[in-house]
């Protein structure tokens, strides 16, 4: 086997991973995107997405196999459009991976996005390959060229990061549906170069036994279009864009933004967008479901780094007005203070990651440095008398920021237990302990519903 992962062109399948904003925000983390955080948005409203700016979207929904391609323009048209083709996309050649292949559509298209190196190496090598399926045609057959699909499905790291956010049985099952695959694909390649059988006369048995077949090959049918996929909206050079892997003309230009934040900016996108997501919103609830079938989630700022730079500015803020504060008064400061916040302020600047409250930490913001300056010849020209309310107001601040940061930390762990809790594997365990039941005679009771000491207890009620 192939030690390099980045050439690895076989591989496992990609598996089904939840729609979930915590599993979407491990998954771009696991692909070396730093400083931004994935949300579930519940409300399209302007008072519930302009607070937020978000980078982009992605909207999960349950679809048919047909839904997508009956809408696709031909694949002959090519396109004329320059800003389309300066839009990084890729068409989705694997089932299950539309989760990845929709964040790496919109992510690759971002501007100031720490993506980190893995995938700025894949966005460069595949900066000048085929996005679409472009169709040649000649006299005697059709050529297909897909060759960022192509790179996206045989790049291992990629795989292997929506993997490790699967259950365990939902790996086994993409294992399974390849095998299963590759058997029927090698039967129908027998079956073609194979003479054909004779003819035999059909019994009962034999009716009964194909319409048998008919409904099972029916079921399985009807159980592969009960699938959902995964679309991205993205703002670039101008415009926004849906990105759909199955939709082979490649990216459909939904609108100008009416911006005056130039070519690059975010402002105003999401009033275009918003038609396009609410008509699809309604496709789906027409559908006749019993249930919404649809979540939207937004790409955003993480806000645990804003909320951790806000406290080490404080933090450092601190040390300035204290330094001031002792030059200033020499025999003592402390009686100029509130002496509640005096007592707070050793907690306020300590959190669970950095129970150290006095010393520096970890910077985020790469103009934080400039801003401290700015902050440090305030405190220098600052009068001596604003000295002691200054100090007052920057704890008071601090133990704000402090709440702010320790939800952001709470959130994670939850996040963190919730990704145990799902990859892990139960199957084992549940195996032995019915084997257990089994081998101490105690299995037969517990499917009737009855105990060793007795009947159940809805018997003994009676």
């Amino acid at each position: 086997m192939n030690m390099d992962g980045s050439l690895d062109l076989v591989g496992e399948p990609f598996a089904v991973i939840e729609s979930d904003p915590g599993v979407f925000t491990t998954l771009i983390h696991k692909l070396g995107v730093s400083g931004l955080e994935v949300i579930e948005l519940y409300s399209i409203e302007p008072c519930d997405t302009d607070r937020l700016n978000p980078y982009g979207l992605i909207f999960c929904y349950l679809c048919d196999t047909n839904s997508d391609s009956a809408d696709a323009p031909s694949t002959d048209v090519e396109l004329e459009d320059p800003d389309a083709r300066s839009i990084w996309f890729a068409n989705q050649l694997n089932d299950d991976a539309c989760a990845s292949l929709a964040i790496l559509n919109v992510l690759l298209n971002c501007k100031g996005v720490q993506i980190g190196q893995d995938l700025e190496e894949f966005a460069t090598d595949t900066h000048k390959m085929s996005s679409v399926s472009s169709v040649q045609r000649n006299s005697t057959y059709a050529l297909y060229i897909q060759m960022r699909g192509l790179a996206f499905s045989n790049r291992a790291s990629i795989r292997e990061a929506q993997n490790s956010l699967a259950r365990p049985a939902d790996i086994r099952g993409a294992l399974h549906a390849l095998a299963s695959s590759a058997l029927e694909s090698a039967k129908n390649k027998a079956k073609a170069t194979s003479s054909p059988p004779a003819k035999r006369r059909k019994t009962s048995a034999a009716s009964s036994s194909s319409r048998t077949k008919r409904k099972a090959a029916s079921a399985r049918a009807d159980e592969k279009l009960d699938a959902y996929h995964y679309i991205g909206y993205v703002p670039a050079h101008g415009r926004v864009w849906e990105l759909n892997g199955l939709r082979a003309a490649g990216p459909l230009d939904v609108g100008p933004i009416d911006s005056d934040g130039g070519m690059g900016s975010r402002a105003g996108w999401m009033d275009v967008v918003r038609p396009a997501l609410q008509r699809r919103m309604q496709a789906v609830l027409q559908s006749g479901a019993e249930h919404i079938q649809y979540n939207l989630l937004a790409i955003v700022d993480d806000p645990y780094t804003s909320a951790s730079d806000a406290l080490e500015m404080l933090k450092r803020e601190r040390v300035a007005l204290e330094r001031r504060l002792g030059d200033a008064f020499p025999d003592g400061w402390a009686d100029k203070v509130d002496p509640t916040l005096l007592a707070s302020a050793p907690s306020a600047f300590s959190t669970a990651l950095r129970p150290d409250g006095r010393g520096p930490g970890r910077v985020y913001a790469p103009d934080f440095g400039a801003r401290k300056m700015e902050r440090d010849m305030a405190v220098l020209d600052m009068p001596v008398r604003r000295l002691a309310p200054a100090w007052d107001v920057c704890v008071r601040a601090a133990l704000e920021a402090k709440v702010a940061v320790e939800e952001e930390i709470e959130k994670s762990c939850r996040a963190q237990a919730d990704h145990v809790r799902r990859t892990f594997d139960y199957e084992p365990f549940i195996r032995e302990f019915i084997t257990s039941l089994e081998h101490e005679g105690l299995l037969d009771d517990a499917l009737k519903g009855e105990t060793a000491s007795g009947p159940s207890a809805k018997t003994k009620r009676k």
